[in-house]
């Protein structure tokens, strides 16, 4: 989907990432407006990979189609993933003493002392192990939502029973993405280091940053793709799958 529309897929991803720093630069009120706003332009994603299944091309308007689409069931989403991540991270106290919390919240100084604690790392996979059902439950919930027409909680129960439903794929599927956003920046950082401070830069514009915006659309893209598989498997792109399955 996205080497068919690059172009579209790009404008829409800067886009994106371009109203959220606008909106975290609001002193007090933008790291919160950004939390329930989250899965509200996540739907823009979703909204462009359906318009272009159906022979159309991804648009910067279809950002905003969560604002039209069922918005009051898809605000608490992002309420629910902040709170989920903070239960799992505080969890983490139970194999730290309070070191990744401490860390999290600024109370405690990063330093690579600290990162080489093995208690700390210990506590950091506790907490990402502690997370799987939250990061589970909100993955196809604003699909479901806008969709489906489902609420925020049924939206939330679907999502996990159906990811827990096809954990093989999901585990494939995490697996790969820890490929490509772990493995593969760390060889292309080390590459880069490896070059003369000229050479570098412009190794950092045409293999990182490409990179970058080529992996974070197709991601979101994917989104769309294994909601589209799970819950309407076996149909057309021309019927609609904004009648519930």
């Amino acid at each position: 989907m996205f080497n068919a529309h690059r172009v579209g897929w790009l404008l829409l991803l800067l886009a994106y990432y371009a109203i959220t720093l606008v909106v975290q630069l609001v002193p007090l009120a933008g790291p919160i407006a950004w939390i329930l706003l989250k899965p509200v332009f996540s739907v823009g994603f979703l909204a462009a990979a359906w318009t272009q299944e159906r022979g159309g091309t991804p648009r910067l308007s279809h950002l905003f189609t969560g604002f039209r689409s069922n918005l009051w069931a898809l605000m608490p989403l992002g309420i629910v993933f902040v709170l989920g991540i903070s239960l799992a991270i505080y969890a983490s106290t139970l194999v730290d003493g309070g070191r990744l919390v401490g860390l999290a919240t600024g109370s405690e100084k990063f330093s690579e002392e600290l990162l080489e604690d093995g208690r700390l790392q210990v506590a950091m996979l506790f907490a990402a192990a502690c997370s799987i059902p939250v990061v589970l439950a909100l993955w196809f919930a604003p699909a479901l939502v806008v969709f489906n027409d489902a609420g925020t909680w049924a939206a939330l129960g679907t999502s996990l029973r159906a990811a827990l439903a096809n954990w093989r794929a999901v585990a494939t599927y995490g697996i790969l993405v820890f490929f490509c956003t772990v493995i593969v920046p760390g060889l292309l950082g080390v590459v880069v280091r490896l070059l003369p401070d000229a050479v570098a830069s412009v190794a950092v514009a045409v293999l990182v940053i490409p990179y970058v915006l080529a992996f974070m659309a197709t991601l979101h893209a994917s989104d769309y793709v294994s909601y589209r598989d799970i819950f309407h498997a076996g149909e057309a792109a021309d019927q609609d799958p904004l009648t519930p399955a």
